[in-house]
């Protein structure tokens, strides 16, 4: 019988790498999606999902009335949301966008899974944990980059592989983080109410080849394409000496845990995992710049001591239950990340500019 997955923000980076990958896994699947097609770039990946015979419906999950215009799927990627940590506090988004984007729209993508029993994938985030608790980690300095500090006490849900998901996620955890955190909780109280299988992955930094990045949301993809473009780069808070690391993985890597997810079947155990880059994909801001500057030249960041809000030092998260539960791990490496990305932006000199930026 063949199947039908529904992904929404489908012309977004991740939702139209996901959308292409789940084609290429599975034989008897059709994908369609949902987008408001509002962030720049959209469009490019509207044409390119349509020409692998990916039906796009331009809509807006914030409607309750454009679900309407979609066919019965028997699961849900929901990859549609604000990313943008900073998102409500800086910039042209309000906190009430934030949380109509986020949160609100949600309650629709839920209703749909319920009136079409479809099973749900939610993909949330690494911030949706503690910022106090992650800034008082013990860190040392080590290769121009922060690294936890393994011979000191760690706290609840810290190994030296990286955040679990028993870490704290008590407030503040930015707006953003909240709403994710909140997406998952009623996520999960709809799966148990109505039947509906739920799987919620907290996710990394997720990079790669034509993500639309902004210094707030894709920075890997956004710090390659700057610096090569010899834009002015900054290294904000924590000194300005940017040692603050975050991990990377593919998009590519996570449909392939999904895949993995979808097949399994059980009721109840662990709804909720980590997924990203861990220990081996995790870079500083700092050691990612002279990796560009091997490869296009120098290009000095200027120093920003200032703090920002919602900043954290580090970032790595721990697979380990994934690996555990599903025999999954991530496959491409940070090299290849970057390299795919230093390419890409070689071969497209104008992807700021088409980016919004």
């Amino acid at each position: 019988m063949k199947r039908t997955i529904l992904i929404t923000g489908i012309c977004g980076f991740v939702g139209s790498v996901l959308a292409r990958c789940m084609l290429e896994r599975s034989e008897g699947l059709s994908v369609c999606g949902i987008d408001n097609l509002m962030r720049p770039g959209s469009e490019i990946n509207r044409t390119q999902l349509r020409k692998v015979g990916v039906k796009v419906v331009h809509g807006d999950i914030r409607s309750a009335s454009d679900f309407e215009m979609l066919p019965p799927a028997d699961w849900v990627i929901d990859a549609a949301a604000n990313p943008s940590v900073l998102a409500g506090v800086q910039g042209g988004f309000s906190s009430r966008q934030l949380l109509e984007h986020n949160l609100g729209s949600l309650f629709n993508v839920l209703e749909y899974c319920k009136a079409h029993k479809a099973g749900l994938f939610l993909l949330s985030t690494s911030r949706v944990y503690s910022i106090p608790a992650l800034a008082s980690l013990p860190l040392i300095t080590e290769d121009d980059a922060f690294r936890l500090d393994d011979s000191a006490p760690l706290p609840k849900g810290v190994t030296r592989n990286g955040v679990g998901i028993e870490f704290s996620t008590s407030a503040p955890i930015s707006l953003y983080g909240s709403t994710k955190l909140a997406s998952e909780a009623l996520a999960m109280e709809y799966g148990k109410a109505f039947d509906i299988p739920v799987w919620i992955n907290r996710c990394g930094v997720l990079a790669g080849a034509g993500q639309f990045g902004t210094p707030d949301q894709g920075i890997f993809s956004y710090w390659l394409n700057a610096h090569l473009r010899r834009r002015p780069l900054r290294y904000i808070g924590f000194d300005g000496k940017g040692k603050q690391v975050r991990d990377a993985f593919h998009p590519r890597d996570l449909a392939a845990l999904i895949g993995i997810q979808m097949q399994t079947e059980r009721s109840g155990g662990q709804r909720i995992y980590n997924v990203g880059g861990g220990v081996d994909n995790a870079r500083s801001l700092a050691q990612l710049t002279l990796w560009c500057d091997a490869l296009f030249g120098p290009n000095v960041p200027a120093e920003d001591p200032q703090p920002r809000t919602y900043d954290i030092p580090w970032m790595v998260m721990d697979n380990a239950d994934a690996q555990r539960d599903f025999n999954w791990g991530v496959e491409i490496s940070i090299e290849q990340i970057l390299g795919q990305i230093a390419a890409h932006a070689k071969q497209n000199p104008d992807w700021l500019e088409r980016s919004g930026i």
